[in-house]
């Protein structure tokens, strides 16, 4: 059941980097805290082994699921995209109607998302609402608080 997730080359770099920190750094970490633990005596009463064995259970956990997901990413082409619509890396301007404040947001696959620099998920309600929009057109977003509109001022790769 696994699923296909896109990414830029800059997210998927980010991913195979901190998939690699797990595997050369952290798992001898985890094996060394167990040999550790193992050379202080009887393992029955022993919890910090314990703990030692969970840890290292929680990071084998991790890095299994790093794995598949790196397994089943996918680069996206920004060459093969519509430059007409907000899609996957677009960078957009919009206009807020209700108070007329401009924003500018990349739309970026879920993992890579971070609002402070300006990267929103297209799975997030605003980034749905944009996709396929053209330049003048309305996006009716409903959000928790009601429908917000916005128009699209501009769409830029960069």
């Amino acid at each position: 059941m696994s699923t296909v997730s896109y990414y830029t080359a800059e997210g998927l770099k980010k991913l195979r980097d901190e998939l690699d920190q797990l595997k050369s750094i952290e798992r001898p970490k985890a094996s060394a805290a167990i040999a550790e633990a193992r050379d202080k005596g009887d393992l029955s009463e022993n919890a910090e082994y314990d703990a030692a064995k969970e840890a290292q259970g929680l990071l084998e956990l991790k890095i299994s699921k790093m794995e598949e997901v790196v397994s089943n990413a996918r680069l996206i082409d920004e060459s093969q995209l519509d430059t007409s619509k907000a899609l996957v890396l677009s960078t957009v301007k919009i206009k807020n109607q209700a108070n007329g404040m401009e924003m500018k947001y990349t739309l970026v696959a879920e993992s890579e998302a971070d609002l402070k620099t300006g990267k929103i998920s297209v799975t997030s309600p605003i980034g749905k609402g944009l996709l396929g929009k053209s330049v003048g057109e309305i996006a009716e977003i409903n959000v928790p608080n009601g429908i917000l509109k916005f128009e699209l001022l501009e769409i830029t790769r960069d």
